[in-house]
């Protein structure tokens, strides 16, 4: 969604309507923009991806069931602090 200009290294990001800031550290050779996909794991974005791979990988995601929404849920409980 946006990249925070007070922390460079972290943007606000939406996850099936849960946003969060996460860590973009991992990727300071990337060229990010909002709108861009990238792949999220515990908090840290690890690459970034196409709009046909991000879906394959959320129909995936949503095709396991209980095991996804908790994983959402958890998302939801989280949070990476600035500062």
């Amino acid at each position: 969604m946006e990249i925070l200009t007070d922390h460079p290294d972290l943007a606000m990001v939406d996850v099936s309507g849960v946003q969060r800031a996460i860590n973009i550290g991992l990727l300071e050779e990337e060229s990010l923009t909002p709108g861009d996909w990238i792949l999220i794991h515990v908090g840290f974005a690890l690459s970034k991806i196409d709009e046909v791979e991000a879906k394959a990988a959320l129909d995936f995601l949503e095709s396991i069931g209980q095991a996804y929404e908790d994983e959402i849920a958890a998302f939801r409980a989280s949070m990476i602090e600035k500062g």
